[in-house]
């Protein structure tokens, strides 16, 4: 019974997650009475997500290597991804995260679910203008980076203008494969309680 309870909490956690980060359906669904986001169009908003990003990733210390996902529209909404290319170990996962979480919270995120699962521990927020952003932890421990928009004016969206920090990968992107000698490495940070 107890495995059922958990499991049912878990369900219920990523549900919310994926209603928040839906955009459109939270935030600024014209059904709901609050229209599109003020002078902001889906370019405006796609931008607005990379700067959320890349804020986020300029405080993570060493740095790591990314990579320009894709980006999806949805009626009104957009949303970019971003993977991540350093190989971040199981034991620095927590550290990662810490940062992460800290930054958000000092940027007046509100931290909408932590799942401090060890295999895909995963952080979803909402940044004070409605935008939904996670991170979360992959197949082979690869990290992943998302934003989504709330409603916003239709339009045409271009590709990031600025050049992802990691190599170029023609296709499919591969499992993290670039080492690092912080966040590769397979031994707690000394004097640290990892987070979260």
């Amino acid at each position: 019974m107890r495995g059922i309870t958990r499991t049912t909490r878990l369900v219920c956690a990523v549900v919310v997650a994926a209603a928040l980060l839906a955009g459109c359906g939270l935030s600024g669904d014209p059904k709901n009475g609050r229209g599109p986001l003020a002078d902001m169009d889906m370019q405006g908003a796609a931008e607005r997500a990379d700067g959320m990003f890349y804020a986020t990733v300029g405080e993570i210390k060493p740095e790591i290597e990314w990579v320009h996902y894709t980006t999806t529209t949805g009626s009104c909404d957009v949303t970019r991804y971003w993977t991540v290319m350093t190989v971040v170990s199981e034991q620095r996962r927590g550290n990662f995260l810490g940062v992460v979480e800290r930054f958000w919270k000092a940027s007046d995120y509100r931290i909408e679910m932590v799942n401090p699962s060890k295999d895909l521990p995963t952080i979803v927020a909402t940044s004070p203008d409605g935008f939904g952003i996670q991170v979360k932890f992959g197949y082979k421990g690869q990290a992943f980076f998302e934003v989504t928009s709330p409603c916003v004016e239709k339009s045409k969206v271009a590709g990031p203008k600025r050049a992802a920090n990691g190599r170029t990968y023609d296709g499919e992107i591969p499992t993290p494969n670039v080492r690092s000698g912080f966040w590769s490495a397979e031994t707690p940070v000394p004097g640290s309680i990892p987070s979260p």
